[in-house]
């Protein structure tokens, strides 16, 4: 009987090591899901789809993208926040969600406590925008109407605390207008209304912009990167235009709920990296006048809790009051 039963524990302890890497390596077993927490249309919804469908390549599993628009961004935020911090579920965000906790008195998260970094996607400038019914040809006449007629022109935003709100925040308190601000639910929610001229202005990724810009739905007064783009060359930048020093960009990233087990970021982050470096991408973001951002987890982790700090300084700044 002995040699029977060592045999038999030999055999086990074989099937064992023969299944003990397949357990460590199943992820991911299932499709994987990022929640966009703006509405569908706008760059960081286009941009985590374009990245998801890369990422799905590597990873051999389906990458899909579910949309929760609504209360400035924060639905979405907090739902991935109470999901299973198994790699299943990531937020696809912009740099919102870390200007969220320095303007709203319950954002419902913790940045440092509730989330875990995957990577940045992308950084990209914004275009000035108005739609075409509007009668500026520069941002110099929008200035001088702005000035003429305090609080009667409008621009909308993606919501309080959003990129860009905080953007054109900014561009206003530098040059020293006093405009209306008109929040949406994500800037793909408020396009409809610049188009048909209901508001006056938006700041728009200058990735879903261009091409509104060059159909001829939307008339590009400047541009908020520090020097012109190839896509547009005849759009002057905002510090061109009478607003000197200034320069603005929005970053993307994904994020995974705090506890996701490192070797699962691991994966996540590497199949992030396949898609921002494939020549496809990288192509499509140059013409859409982005730049691939590429972090590891703990580098991102690091920028996100720098970026928090800087954005409560600006937020201070420019007096914007916690709702």
């Amino acid at each position: 009987m002995k040699p029977r039963i060592t045999h038999t524990l030999l055999a086990l302890s074989m099937a064992f090591a023969a299944t003990a890497p397949a357990a460590a390596d199943a992820f991911p077993s299932r499709p994987i899901r990022i929640v966009v927490n703006t509405a569908p249309g706008g760059l960081t919804d286009i941009t985590t789809r374009l990245v998801a469908q890369k990422m799905g390549e590597k990873l051999g599993q389906s990458v899909v993208i579910d949309n929760k628009a609504g209360a400035d961004g924060l639905l979405g935020i907090r739902y991935v926040k109470t999901q299973p911090a198994d790699g299943y579920t990531l937020l696809g965000t912009a740099g919102t969600v870390a200007i969220q906790p320095a303007v709203k008195l319950d954002p419902g998260y913790d940045l440092v406590k509730d989330f875990t970094g995957v990577g940045p996607m992308v950084r990209s400038p914004v275009l000035v925008v108005e739609g075409m019914s509007q009668p500026d040809k520069t941002l110099a006449d929008f200035i001088a109407r702005a000035k003429a007629a305090p609080d009667q022109l409008t621009y909308a935003s993606a919501g309080v605390g959003t990129t860009t709100h905080l953007g054109a925040a900014l561009f206003l308190q530098q040059a020293g207008l006093k405009v209306m601000h008109v929040p949406y639910k994500g800037n793909g929610a408020a396009m409809a209304d610049v188009i048909a001229g209901r508001v006056t202005m938006i700041f728009e990724a200058y990735g879903s912009g261009a091409g509104k810009v060059k159909a001829g739905q939307l008339k590009a007064l400047a541009v908020s990167s520090t020097k012109r783009l190839p896509g547009l060359p005849d759009v002057p930048t905002i510090a061109e235009q009478g607003v000197p020093g200034y320069s603005y960009y929005l970053w993307l990233g994904l994020m995974a709920p705090a506890g996701t087990p490192k070797d699962v970021l691991a994966k996540l982050s590497d199949a992030l990296h396949f898609a921002l470096n494939s020549k496809e991408l990288r192509d499509r973001m140059r013409d859409d006048g982005s730049e691939p951002m590429i972090m590891s987890p703990d580098e991102y982790n690091e920028f996100l809790k720098r970026d928090a700090v800087q954005m409560q300084k600006v937020i201070n700044e420019l007096g914007i009051q916690k709702q």
